[in-house]
């Protein structure tokens, strides 16, 4: 093939291949169409939630304040808290143990004793018997069984050590008037303090106590008496009962109306008072009650061996 045969041949080829495609090309029209549909669908893809997304590391990986580390150290473990719990109560127990009304036998022991005091002509028969403190106007706390019969309430002064009942005082039941139960109190300027509640129980509402009577520890002549819970109360079951002073309020009540209605006295109310408020002693320092009630001096306690 010749040269000038050969360029004919090329020019002819270049010429059917653009006929075969032709090139392609887009109005201005179309162009614009095309490019908001290309835009509306990338806005719908922008617009789908991401099903997880990241979080950023200050949400994943919070650091501990030291607050929180301080709170999770101060914490104690369930661990320690079951030993505290039990180092608390064995010790607790160890302290209670050391009433010897505690002893086996001891206190059945002392109520035969008491009971075995009691003149049936002059106090009639026993209905009842507690195991309480009296707390005397120097918040001092004693320990005292008290028996309440037909006729006399018995206070009595008991030695669970050598098992002997050192002293009784009778208390007429027709000559009771009144008896308040509710929370120890003191006057404004004392420094003395007591939790609990008590029961007190008056006989002469027309006389009070005299000036020498309110400042000597010692003095008896009081026209009241008062009492609240024995520390063994919960040690077992059979101490419970006998140390609950508002069944004591009730039974005492109930007493001494029958008493009064049965003996009236001539001069004096019939019937008892029953009162809700708080129970004053007046005491200011009361040093001596302080050291007293704190070391538990008027209880039959096991104080170990004294010596050298």
């Amino acid at each position: 093939m010749s040269e000038k045969d050969e360029e004919t041949f090329n020019s002819v080829d270049l010429e059917l291949q653009t006929q075969k495609s032709p090139p392609v090309t887009m109005s201005e029209k179309d162009e614009e169409t095309f490019n908001s549909v290309d835009l509306k669908q990338q806005t719908q893809k922008s617009q789908e939630p991401d099903i997880h997304p990241q979080q950023s590391p200050s949400e994943t990986e919070k650091p501990s304040t030291p607050a929180a580390e301080a709170k999770a150290e101060t914490t104690p473990s369930p661990r320690a808290l079951a030993v505290k719990a039990k180092w608390q109560t064995s010790a607790q127990q160890f302290k209670v143990k050391k009433f010897f009304v505690l002893r086996p036998g001891t206190l059945e022991q002392s109520i035969e004793d008491v009971k075995s005091l009691v003149d049936p002509t002059e106090d009639g028969a026993v209905q009842s018997v507690w195991l309480m403190a009296e707390v005397d106007h120097w918040n001092n706390e004693k320990e005292r069984l008290v028996l309440i019969t037909e006729n006399n309430l018995l206070v009595c002064k008991y030695d669970f050590i050598m098992l002997h009942c050192q002293q009784i005082q009778k208390i007429a039941l027709n000559f009771i008037d009144r008896v308040s139960h509710g929370t120890f109190c003191f006057p404004p300027n004392s420094f003395l303090k007591r939790e609990g509640e008590g029961v007190r129980v008056f006989w002469d509402k027309l006389r009070e106590p005299s000036f020498t009577s309110r400042w000597n520890p010692f003095s008896v002549d009081y026209p009241f008496c008062s009492f609240t819970y024995h520390p063994v109360r919960g040690a077992n079951e059979q101490l419970g009962p006998l140390c609950e002073i508002q069944n004591f309020r009730e039974e005492l009540t109930l007493a001494a109306q029958k008493a009064h209605n049965r003996n009236p006295v001539p001069g004096k109310a019939n019937g008892v008072l029953v009162l809700n408020q708080p129970i004053l002693i007046e005491a200011y320092v009361g040093l001596m009650s302080v050291i007293g009630n704190q070391n538990k001096l008027g209880y039959c306690l096991a104080r170990g061996n004294i010596g050298f």
